[in-house]
């Protein structure tokens, strides 16, 4: 077989074993929770500011800063990569 469907096959095997939680050697990354209304005031922007530069609905941003709903999947992950470097999200955005 194709080293590439030995590749394949081996990841499938692990992320059915870390599935059926059978210890194996992956590593599962878990972007952190970001507290959305401080990485929005440390930024400078507003609500509508915000949501129209980084792809978010207001509202949603609006549920975020309540607490009423939580950032998760990419929009976490996407709001991470923000709070670590807003200016280089921004940069590749308008580029």
């Amino acid at each position: 077989m194709s080293t590439a469907f030995e590749s394949i096959k081996r990841g499938l095997l692990e992320a059915i074993e870390h599935a059926e939680g059978r210890a194996t050697e992956t590593r599962v990354h878990r972007p952190r929770p970001v507290d959305v209304k401080a990485l929005r005031t440390k930024v400078g922007m507003t609500q509508e500011q915000f949501a129209a530069r980084f792809g978010f609905s207001t509202a949603t941003l609006r549920h975020w800063e309540r607490g009423d709903r939580a950032p998760h999947g990419p929009a976490l992950v996407l709001l991470n990569v923000i709070q670590h470097n807003p200016a280089a999200v921004i940069e590749a955005l308008t580029a």
